[in-house]
């Protein structure tokens, strides 16, 4: 095996959360300070999935104070400690991004019940 197969096969998850286009998630994020380390909460909609294996990212947004504010996570980073669905979105869509151009309750994806 050459060095990057077993470099991404000692990175890889086992267990990858389920969740799709649309969904509103809670991503816990490992934040190192100094010496001090603290797991900060992102909660947003996802907008789009990318690429596969361990490569494989997922961009998250939400609006604060009127401010839309996109995040994107690798999702089989050790930073990335869980991912957990708050709901489930209805999308049509594989790239929400037209999200970015609608506000308040227009901006919204409506849940799959």
């Amino acid at each position: 095996m050459d060095a990057i197969k077993a470099f991404t096969s000692e990175q890889i998850k086992t267990e990858v959360p389920k969740f799709n286009i649309g969904d509103t998630v809670k991503v816990h994020n490992l934040i190192i300070e100094g010496t001090r380390t603290r797991t900060q909460i992102f909660e947003g909609t996802v907008i789009a999935k990318r690429n596969g294996g361990i490569s494989e990212s997922f961009t998250v947004r939400r609006v604060t104070f009127g401010v839309g504010v996109e995040k994107t996570f690798p999702l089989h980073s050790p930073k990335v400690v869980n991912v957990e669905v708050a709901r489930k979105g209805k999308a049509r869509r594989a790239k929400l991004y037209y999200l970015r151009d609608k506000v308040g309750k227009n901006a919204k994806v409506k849940e799959l019940v």
